[in-house]
């Protein structure tokens, strides 16, 4: 059970949402609202989870908002209410999320509190501006804090689609959104995984992880191979050119009177091979973008790329693949195959990540 103390603010407002977030991921959810909290958000808001006294022992605690009183007692080992005694019981993991305008969060004695808290072995969420942390980062963090079938692995999942120069102004890219690296980074942390993103062309890093920004093939391929030392899975989700400029112009190329523009391209090298070759033993996963019925591809991928998975999905499936919230793919790995019938991206990447964690396990 994971207890939720919620103090007055306008953070109040988004802890229906955390503590609904954690139900739909499996977990039983008890919400403490302190006084004064329901000037901000109701009972009814939290769906019959709240309760006055807790009487077992918490398996987590999240404090979300905390006031800056609620961080003062935590930090020096007093206790009012059954989450901040349980907290002083020594009940861990334990999230708080202050909610603190600029004056209050560069305050020396909230500074130092915090400090405190994170040495107690307290995972402390600080938001940007005003704001506190989000609900999907909390329940990120709290889901990471208490392990799962992934724990102590490092992952490292590569998302988004590169852009080659042509000049200075133009690219040649290709249409991911990287949302399904995305999906697939957010359920590994989830799975208590250690994860780093190379994040290629991504707007909106996400809390809890590493994330590398990077924009073309050959930052790509620098950047991976040299993160996978440290890693035991590679996850290679981003859309790769297959193909660069021989050469980029230093301006603009300008159109003037010319009809044509011939565009000479060479080809990029190949990610999962450099990679293979100087981490024999690491666990990786590729991706076959296929216009079509995406097995065959998959499968001499499989052979070919020397990797351990590979997901295939077909780019010309209406409503699924490039920009989607949705993904159709067959998981062709060496002992079987899985096939995913269309599902949010969230679904498509809990399938993957069951194989992998199979895979690996068996290994």
């Amino acid at each position: 059970m994971i207890l939720l103390a919620v103090s007055p603010g306008s953070g109040a407002l988004r802890a229906p949402q955390i503590a609904r977030e954690l139900s739909e991921a499996g977990q039983e959810v008890r919400v403490l609202l302190e006084s004064k909290t329901t000037s901000f958000v109701g009972p009814a808001a939290f769906g019959g989870r709240i309760v006055e006294e807790v009487a077992d022992a918490p398996e987590a605690l999240i404090f979300a908002p905390a006031s800056t009183g609620t961080l003062a007692r935590l930090a020096h080992g007093l206790a009012d209410g059954s989450a901040e005694r349980a907290y002083a019981a020594g009940v861990r993991p334990a999230i708080v999320v202050p909610e603190l305008d600029k004056a209050t969060r560069e305050h020396l004695a909230v500074r130092e509190n915090l400090r405190l808290l994170r040495e107690d072995g307290c995972r402390a969420l600080e938001g940007s501006g005003e704001d506190m942390a989000s609900p999907e980062g909390i329940v990120n963090e709290v889901l990471n804090a208490l392990g799962g079938p992934l724990s102590g692995l490092r992952v490292l999942v590569t998302t988004g689609g590169t852009r080659e120069p042509v000049d200075k102004v133009r690219v040649i890219s290709n249409r991911s959104s990287g949302k399904m690296g995305r999906a697939i980074a957010r359920e590994a942390y989830r799975r208590g995984a250690k994860v780093t993103v190379v994040a290629v062309n991504m707007e909106g890093k996400e809390p809890g992880y590493r994330w590398v920004d990077v924009a073309t093939y050959a930052e790509v391929e620098e950047v991976t191979t040299a993160l996978a030392r440290e890693a035991d899975a590679l996850i290679m989700a981003a859309a790769v050119s297959d193909f660069t400029p021989a050469r980029v112009e230093e301006g603009k190329i300008r159109r003037g009177g010319t009809k044509e523009l011939d565009l000479k391209l060479v080809p990029t090298g190949d990610i999962l091979k450099a990679v293979r070759e100087s981490n024999p033993k690491l666990f990786m996963v590729g991706f076959a973008a296929t216009h079509g019925d995406p097995v065959a591809d998959a499968r001499e991928k499989l052979a070919t790329k020397d990797v351990n998975l590979v997901v295939g999905n077909d780019i010309s499936s209406e409503g699924s693949g490039f920009g989607s919230d949705e993904n159709e793919v067959h998981v062709v790995g060496r002992k079987g195959e899985r096939f995913v019938p269309r599902a949010p991206k969230a679904e498509v990447a809990r399938v993957i990540l069951d194989a992998l964690a199979q895979e690996i396990g068996e290994q």
